[in-house]
């Protein structure tokens, strides 16, 4: 990985239940806590990406970072 390519987590979305709040999505791949931030961003170039949540229900999170929708999955996975 590059310091402005992001590390591929996983060739598929992460389909969650999330209730209301604020989550950071990891954008470099690199977090332990995908597809959440967990600070690993320090080593690049690449921040994470504010998600605002207001109503409770599943959110497909992308996990490959090449999403053009960030933060959420539009199939870009498929292509890898």
């Amino acid at each position: 990985m590059s310091e402005t390519t992001p590390k591929i987590a996983a060739k598929v979305p992460a389909v969650l239940d999330l209730e209301p709040g604020t989550y950071w999505w990891c954008a470099c791949g690199l977090s332990a806590k995908q597809p959440f931030c967990d600070g690993a961003h320090k080593a690049c170039e690449i921040r994470p990406v504010k998600l605002e949540v207001t109503e409770a229900g599943k959110h497909a999170l992308c996990q490959c970072k090449r999403t053009k929708s960030a933060p959420f999955c539009d199939g870009s996975h498929r292509g890898l």
